[in-house]
């Protein structure tokens, strides 16, 4: 097949039949957009169709373009994803682009879930409690990072070891720890969320690092960055390549 049959194929796979409404008005626009998000990017690398829909709905969350998200949380629902992996994969955005985004993307979750029947709340993923959410966050800050993590928890200056402390108890203790998504899922769609931000290169390294460390090879960083390119543009997705560039040199 051709990239505009595989674009319908895949268009038609995510959310069924019909053509967007764009095409009426800027049908151009809406071939350019199709064909090459849904016959060229969906088809490079090595990641599947559900991994891919995950992408897609951080970075959206991310970006807040949320009638996209809307759409897109149909789509990951029509190509196997469950409910509780699309709110864990929402869920994961929050200590990167704060309660409020999250909370819109949450409710529009919600919204498709609600139209599609689907009980709401989903089964609590929880794994953690107030007494080891913090040893358990650590627990895996360090399997993703090394021990580093508990030099930099006991170096830091004493008005800022709250920061330290937050991101093994918010941030790794309460999100991190969650059942519905893996390990190394959670940290490549991290890895997603912080490229798509934009100007968070230094986070940006060190989890390319923290993805290579969990078993997530390059060749997966470089097709899920791909797969952000259309949602986030050529510059962010050009700056994340450099940095997975400048941890994982070419050979």
């Amino acid at each position: 097949m051709n990239r505009i049959e595989k674009s319908k194929e895949k268009f038609k796979q995510l959310f069924g039949e019909g053509v967007p409404r764009t095409h009426a008005t800027d049908p151009d626009f809406q071939d350019i957009l199709s064909h090459f998000i849904f016959g060229e990017v969906f088809y490079q690398g090595n990641l599947d169709d559900k991994q891919r829909e995950l992408i897609t709905l951080v970075v959206l969350a991310t970006n807040q373009t949320l009638p996209q998200l809307k759409a897109h949380v149909s789509a990951a629902l029509n190509v196997g994803l469950t409910p509780v992996e699309i709110k864990e994969a929402v869920y994961q955005c929050a200590p990167y682009i704060g309660f409020p985004k999250t909370l819109n993307s949450i409710n529009e979750v919600n919204e498709v879930f609600k139209a599609k029947n689907i009980a709401l709340p989903v089964e609590s993923q929880k794994t953690v409690n107030e007494d080891n959410r913090f040893q358990k966050g650590l627990t895996t800050q360090v399997e993703i990072f090394g021990d580093g993590i508990k030099k930099m928890q006991e170096s830091a200056p004493l008005n800022q070891k709250h920061m330290q402390e937050y991101l093994s108890a918010f941030c790794f203790g309460d999100f991190y720890t969650r059942n519905g998504l893996d390990l190394k899922t959670r940290e490549l769609l991290t890895l997603c969320i912080i490229s798509a931000l934009g100007g968070a290169e230094g986070q940006v390294k060190a989890h390319v690092q923290g993805n290579i460390n969990v078993g997530n090879d390059k060749e997966t960083l470089i097709t899920a960055i791909t797969h952000c390119l259309p949602y986030v543009g050529f510059p962010r997705t050009l700056n994340t390549l450099a940095c997975i560039n400048e941890i994982i040199p070419e050979n």
